[in-house]
């Protein structure tokens, strides 16, 4: 027997009444029993395993049915691989079929820890409590270890909180892993210790999964401030262990890198919402901030869809902690008034190749960056 405590997920379907409805009586079974439903015998399996269609109504843009399916919470096996399983599974590889939004009960979100520090904690370990954070992402791939422990210096000095490997740095001969995160490392807390401020720096540990570990773990003894971690191409449960982990016990980022395919369909009924993907499982997963492509860059996210993700970074999930959601891709310094009207102070500016454009001295930069969001 079940508890009969259920949780919900939130689908869009295309398709017109008949087929939309259809396509929901399908992810009731493909994603649960996945088994002729005809076949059952009439007990506990089709009265407490199959998955139960709890709402189906037009969506408001008239293109496609919104659908409430519930699951028992015992499906979910206490496990994150396992809930997003029953969440998405099969059904991920059918058209037609967009996951919306979690509902998930206190019983089952009481099973994960989600983010460690959250958006008050990294504010803590930053010590920055009335404004935006400053975030920088050190580049080019090519650079020498030295070479970039550079640009995290001046960064740091500049004003930036959070300086981070690119995320296609990984254990490249030219920056090597070890070499880079030593030097960088060293680079960062130098900087902390002539400007009295905390900025971090924080590695991409998006390794081979035997390396996951040792790379995080070396990157904590040299005394890094966070980890970064591409969720699509590590897994999901990778993150939320790391973020579990009280042995590393440092902030997790969640880059985007591979999530283009569970996202871009959105607009066409397929894959998940900004809001579930980079919001609610983002926070499941341990994510303490979460990158994402901002409106108006070199991305296809509308505004829309970023104030989605905001949502999803803070709205209540029981205990899980709000995390900061950072834009990037593309952005300049010279749209901060605009984006703060959007975004706020809760959120973390991603600066790339931006904070170059800007002009030739780095730390001038920065620190221009830095007097723009404190004066707005």
């Amino acid at each position: 027997m079940t508890s009969g405590e259920r949780f919900s997920v939130i689908y869009h379907v295309t398709g017109n009444e008949k087929e939309a409805y259809a396509k929901a009586q399908d992810i009731c079974v493909e994603q649960t029993i996945e088994y002729p439903y005809e076949l059952l015998a009439p007990g506990f399996i089709k009265n407490e395993v199959v998955g139960r269609i709890d709402s189906f109504a037009p969506l408001k843009s008239n293109q496609g049915y919104r659908v409430v399916i519930s699951y028992a919470i015992e499906l979910a096996a206490n496990e994150l691989t396992q809930l997003l399983n029953v969440v998405f599974g099969n059904i991920s590889i059918k058209p037609g079929i967009l996951v919306d939004q979690l509902i998930l009960p206190d019983s089952l979100l009481k099973v994960f820890k989600g983010p460690r520090f959250g958006r008050e904690g990294l504010r803590q370990v930053l010590g920055v409590f009335d404004r935006p954070l400053l975030f920088a992402a050190i580049k080019p791939m090519g650079l020498t270890s030295v070479q970039l422990a550079d640009i995290v210096y001046r960064c740091a000095v500049g004003g930036i909180d959070i300086i981070k490997d690119d995320h296609g740095l990984s254990n490249q001969t030219f920056a090597p892993f070890e070499e880079r995160v030593t030097l960088c490392s060293e680079a960062v807390h130098k900087a902390n210790r002539e400007t009295g401020r905390n900025s971090i720096y924080v590695p991409n540990i998006t390794a081979p999964a035997n390396e996951i570990l040792s790379r995080s773990q070396f990157a904590k003894q040299a005394g890094v401030g966070g980890l970064l971690a591409s969720p699509a191409l590590i897994g999901l449960d990778t993150m939320r262990w790391l973020s579990d982990e009280d042995s590393l016990a440092l902030p997790i980022i969640s880059h985007p890198a591979f999530q283009g395919s569970y996202i871009t369909s959105s607009a066409y009924g397929f894959g998940f919402s900004h809001y579930a993907l980079y919001g609610q499982i983002s926070r499941l997963a341990g994510a303490d901030a979460v990158i994402y492509p901002n409106f108006g860059g070199r991305f296809s996210f509308s505004i829309d869809e970023c104030r989605a993700i905001v949502r999803g970074t803070e709205e209540t999930m029981g205990h899980l902690k709000s995390i900061f959601p950072s834009p990037g891709g593309g952005m300049t310094i010279e749209r901060i008034p605009e984006l703060l009207d959007v975004y706020g102070k809760d959120v973390a500016f991603l600066m790339g190749g931006g904070l170059f454009k800007q002009g030739p001295d780095l730390v001038k930069n920065c620190r221009y960056f830095l007097d723009l969001v404190e004066k707005v």
